[in-house]
């Protein structure tokens, strides 16, 4: 797992690698610029124009670095130095040095009042005015030389963070520049501020150099924020054995549908069945009796005793695992119906969609539900069980405290799926596409974590696994639709190809 680190943390590791690799300031920062330099080359043609803007701190150092390496490849450099301070960081100064040494790169200073020459739209962009230490908005000269970059219709790539973009908090109720850019070329882990939607104009696609930063370090120091990828997931499947049978997998109780959402109910338990539940029982209304036993023969069904929506279910005790949300309305009878399977369930339950809101309205009942149970909450689901945040960080905040106060697992969907567990750590989602914004994927998500839970899987690896999963079927479905084509069902059909991704690393990804 890739720990996402905070400035100061940055700031160490760097730190640690200089003093116990050994390795000088310096070259460090050439190993930096040789990782660009290798991105660079392999997206875009010598033939373009690059014009590097750097600043007059280490960032602007990688840049200055970064000029000298291109230019020895043959691409046509001209490098842009913002000196909005008299005083040079000391490895921007040895770049800048080495730099003036090359006849043709021309290097244009720019002071207050010498203003930066118009961009051209073919030119390519490289950001290198402020890296993740600034600690102010971007203002007065440097924000006008911003301003010129986003104004322009350049291809725009940011070194490290985009300048005027803080890493560990909001900008949304600061005033200041920040550069828009296309790609952002971070280095060695991913900044917290690149995973929360407000920064996405800003970020737009960001890739990690890894710059071999101290490993001991890199282990040691501690993170509550973390970046899943798949060797994790592979670490946490379990194999089956020769011998098992639809026991050994557990019974999945799914408590979904109401008149008129009977689709809710098919798709989480069509997905509770490919995400590898031996048994699985849908509690559903009378209407929607025929409607699942001709979609889905393999689901056993659980009649409630009211025509259109839940109002009760018995013998809770014969399930391994039990989940409810999908398509239920929030009627009366229903609330009451949720209330009383909160206070007689003594496992961790599953909360999805209208449990969620029917809690919304009820918040006392939170207390009362069982430790290690997990929501699935939307932003907007998940504003009505805590409160409206300011900005991104401030619900991140909201989400790490709800985990703890209540003891639970909050998966709160999104680009980045964030996964805060009772500990306060957060663990982010690295699978998924745009495509899976449509209706029913929350369901297919449910559903494919009510499986996990049937098979006995602890709580956290049922959210990380789940939203990993769910994630990676719809980038594999995407392969064959258009992300405005892609429906719920789509993610459901390529649940066993995720699986078989996962579990064996050179399957193509087709």
């Amino acid at each position: 797992m890739l720990k996402i680190l905070s400035t100061e943390n940055i700031r160490k590791a760097d730190k640690y690698t200089i003093e116990n690799e050994p390795i000088a300031n310096i070259d460090l920062m050439e190993r930096a610029a040789g990782k660009l330099l290798d991105w660079i080359t392999k997206h875009i043609s010598s033939k373009n124009k690059i014009r590097i803007i750097c600043g007059t701190g280490n960032n602007g150092g990688d840049g200055l670095a970064l000029a000298r390496l291109l230019s020895e490849k043959g691409y046509c450099i001209q490098v842009d130095l913002a000196k909005y301070s008299d005083k040079l960081s000391d490895n921007n100064k040895i770049n800048l040095k080495k730099l003036e040494t090359i006849k043709r790169i021309n290097i244009n200073t720019i002071e207050k009042n010498n203003n930066i020459s118009e961009i051209d739209a073919d030119e390519i962009i490289i950001d290198a005015l402020f890296g993740s230490g600034l600690s102010r908005p971007v203002e007065t000269f440097p924000s006008q030389i911003i301003e010129k970059i986003n104004n322009s219709h350049a291809m725009v790539i940011s070194i490290d963070v985009p300048s005027g973009l803080f890493c560990d908090t909001s900008n949304k109720s600061k005033q200041g520049s920040i550069v828009r850019a296309d790609y952002t070329l971070t280095f060695q882990n991913p900044k917290l501020a690149f995973l929360f939607a407000e920064n996405d104009r800003y970020v737009g696609q960001w890739e990690i150099l890894d710059i071999n930063l101290h490993p001991d370090f890199l282990k040691n120091i501690a993170s509550d924020d973390i970046f899943i990828d798949i060797n994790d997931i592979r670490h946490i499947l379990k194999q089956r054995s020769k011998f098992s049978h639809k026991g050994t997998f557990g019974h999945a109780l799914l408590i979904s549908g109401s008149y008129g959402k009977m689709g809710a109910a098919v798709l989480a338990s069509q997905a509770c069945l490919r995400s590898g539940a031996g048994l699985l029982t849908t509690h559903i209304p009378k209407a929607g009796y025929q409607i699942l036993q001709s979609t889905i023969p393999e689901a056993m069904i659980s009649i409630d005793e009211n025509e259109e929506y839940f109002t009760k279910i018995n013998n809770i005790g014969e399930y391994n695992a039990i989940g409810i949300g999908p398509g239920i309305g929030q009627n009366k009878k229903t609330q009451n119906a949720l209330k009383l399977l909160i206070q007689n369930s003594l496992s961790p339950l599953l909360f999805d969609a209208d449990a969620i809101n029917i809690l919304g309205e009820n918040k006392t009942w939170l207390s009362f539900v069982p430790k290690e149970s997990i929501f699935t909450p939307h932003p907007k689901e998940f504003e009505r069980i805590t409160k409206k945040s300011k900005n991104d960080f401030e619900r991140h905040s909201l989400q790490r405290e709800f985990s703890i106060k209540y003891g639970v697992y909050v998966i709160l969907k999104g680009a980045h799926t964030a996964i805060s567990c009772p500990n306060g750590k957060i663990y982010f989602n690295t699978t998924g596409n745009p495509g899976m914004a449509t209706a029913g994927s929350g369901d297919v998500l449910t559903g494919i974590l009510l499986g996990l839970m049937a098979q006995n899987y602890h709580p956290r690896d049922v959210t990380i696994v789940g939203a990993f999963l769910h994630g990676l079927a719809g980038d594999l479905a995407i392969e064959n639709q258009s992300m405005e084509s892609m429906i719920a069902g789509d993610i459901i059909k390529d649940i066993g190809k995720a699986y078989i991704h996962i579990s064996q690393k050179n399957f193509p990804l087709q």
